[in-house]
């Protein structure tokens, strides 16, 4: 007979949640969603698919290295959505519980689902991301995670930034939404009295967080009141 294993009450299993970046354009989302989940004590898994690699050069200059990650992420993650560098303060020690995976490593964690995680959410997510997830091709190891999390049952959200959106592409939300996913388009709303692009950014990273259940304050939430919003009160609600 096999030996049972005991458990230590003691032992606490470290269980991330795995933010996959895909090639769309809106990296800023992404920072937002990164710096939000470390704001609120949650373990990070990063996949940056190397399509995003090439977005996020272009959009903000910056060089995401394999070899170099923990410096190209803070450096990342310490701008804002308006391009300004180190508009938010970002330490070596904020990203202590962040661990990156390269897009081409199929061998990685995230990809087997005895993987303990608390799921995936892919901000942004592009319409060929969105396609491999919802055919299962599994070509890279931000897709594979995906498919990994959605048989395992754990919630996977996809944050798709595109416009306009094709037939095909919308076959394939509906496919992701039957399977399980929370189809969450970037759309930033303007209730909440935005003044800033970044105020913009965060509404949509914040209702990315509301779908995980990860607590934040990154938007001003609708109240049952009218009001201006513009900031003279919280706006109103959504449609």
């Amino acid at each position: 007979m096999g030996r049972l294993h005991s458990v230590n009450p003691g032992d606490t299993e470290r269980r991330p949640w795995i933010v996959g970046v895909s090639g769309a354009s809106g990296t800023p989302y992404a920072a937002a969603v990164l710096r939000a989940l470390l704001a609120a004590g949650q373990s990070v898994d990063l996949v940056v698919s190397r399509a995003s690699r090439l977005t996020l050069l272009d959009e903000t200059g910056i060089s995401f290295r394999d070899a170099h990650w923990r410096d190209d992420l803070r450096q990342w993650l310490a701008r804002g959505a308006d391009g300004k560098p180190d508009t938010f303060d970002m330490s070596a020690d904020d990203l202590a519980d962040v661990r990156y995976w390269a897009a081409g490593d199929l061998a990685a964690g995230p990809s087997s689902g005895s993987y303990a995680t608390k799921g995936m959410l892919i901000a942004p997510a592009s319409t060929a991301c969105v396609a491999g997830v919802a055919l299962g091709l599994s070509k890279d190891l931000l897709q594979r995670s995906a498919s990994v999390t959605l048989k395992e049952g754990r919630r996977l959200v996809v944050c798709v930034r595109e416009t306009p959106l094709n037939g095909q592409t919308l076959k394939h939300l509906v496919s992701l939404d039957e399977a399980g996913a929370i189809v969450l388009p970037a759309s930033p709303a303007f209730y909440a009295g935005a003044t800033h692009i970044q105020d913009l950014v965060d509404f949509v990273a914040g209702r990315v967080l509301d779908a995980a259940d990860v607590p934040h304050g990154l938007y001003r939430r609708w109240k049952g009141e009218l009001g201006s919003g513009s900031g003279g009160g919280p706006g109103s609600p959504e449609a």
